[in-house]
């Protein structure tokens, strides 16, 4: 009996290519998806009511955070099963079933969210150097079907790679591991999707990002009629946002791609491989980037919102006659034309 046993166990101890324990890095980042969860609902939940006002007056600018904020509070309801999953130590226990749903909507949100803050960049660069052939195409009917294009576009792709995976692949029950989308090794058709996954998701709206909020510096630091504390603040900005960018989803998307290249250059896929003990070194920092693009949901209502001139007005009014009447907000009467000069 002893002579059967020892070897199984050693053989099932061998086939783990990334072991993943109980340790302090669940508990942070359990801290973390709590922390992201608590304020992107309370952030997206303050901020919606004047959305809504700028989306009624048609803004173009209000459809695009309507649709960015519509998309977190999607994900953030999928949080808690993120929450649950590094509580019990990386072991999911819900099923193959919610694993996947939840992992749908986790990077659904991520992909829209870039897409649409692309959207706002072109649209905040064209109202900046095209002031007045922008007004033709930017419509309201034009913005939104932006918007349903991104969704279902990106909805699409990811019901497609669900189907294709038969909800499996993104569970992995290989030993008793119940892990989440945390299967190692990786499959050559995921590498490959990880490798387009940068390139579109990623690479590509980062040059728009970049290449708006560049003719938006320019034109801003050449016009005569600003003052220089709002070119100042318009700097400020756009800085903002490709820093924020490149803060949530930077760092999941660079270490997506050497994971990816690492598995195409590495032959040792073994257990005890140099693949597998990249893997194992790259767990920890791999599932901080993970963490890092879920504040997504909490940075978007605070920088697309409170620093647009119309919505902020709509805050600050909001409240002021909310302290004074303690009653619901009424529309405020002030000038439409200030949401049209918004910068951002």
């Amino acid at each position: 009996m002893n002579v059967t046993v020892t070897p199984t166990v050693t053989t099932t101890n061998s086939t783990v290519c990334v072991k993943i324990g109980e340790s302090a890095i669940s508990d942070l980042l359990m801290s973390v998806y709590i922390l992201a969860f608590i304020f992107g609902l309370i952030f997206n939940v303050l901020t919606l009511g004047p959305i809504w006002r700028q989306v009624r007056r048609q803004n173009v600018l209000g459809i695009f955070l309507l649709n960015l904020s519509l998309s977190d509070m999607l994900f953030l309801f999928t949080m808690p099963l993120w929450i649950n999953y590094y509580r019990q130590d990386h072991h999911w226990k819900l099923g193959v079933m919610s694993c996947s749903v939840a992992g749908f909507f986790y990077y659904s949100n991520m992909y829209i969210s870039i897409y649409l803050l692309c959207c706002i960049s072109v649209d905040r660069c064209l109202v900046v150097t095209y002031p007045l052939r922008s007004k033709t195409h930017r419509t309201s009917c034009y913005a939104w079907a932006q918007c349903a294009t991104i969704y279902v576009v990106v909805i699409v792709l990811h019901i497609m790679v669900l189907v294709n995976d038969n909800l499996t692949d993104a569970h992995d029950t290989e030993n008793n591991n119940d892990r989440c989308y945390e299967t190692y090794p990786m499959q050559a058709a995921v590498a490959l999707f990880n490798l387009v996954r940068v390139g579109i998701g990623f690479l590509l709206p980062l040059l728009v990002l970049a290449v708006s909020y560049w003719r938006v510096l320019a034109t801003v630091g050449q016009s005569p009629g600003l003052s220089a504390q709002a070119k100042r603040k318009v700097r400020l900005l756009s800085f903002g946002v490709i820093g924020i960018f490149s803060i949530c989803f930077a760092p999941y998307h660079i270490l997506l791609l050497i994971r990816s290249l690492v598995f195409y250059n590495s032959n040792d896929h073994e257990p005890k491989g140099s693949y597998c003990q990249f893997e194992q070194k790259m767990h920890f920092s791999f599932s901080c980037t993970l963490a890092l693009s879920s504040l997504n949901c909490v940075v978007d209502p605070v920088l697309y919102v409170l620093v647009s001139n119309g919505v902020q007005e709509e805050v600050k009014l909001c409240w002021r006659r909310q302290r004074r009447t303690q009653t619901d907000c009424a529309l405020t009467k002030y000038d439409r034309g200030k949401t049209n000069t918004n910068l951002i």
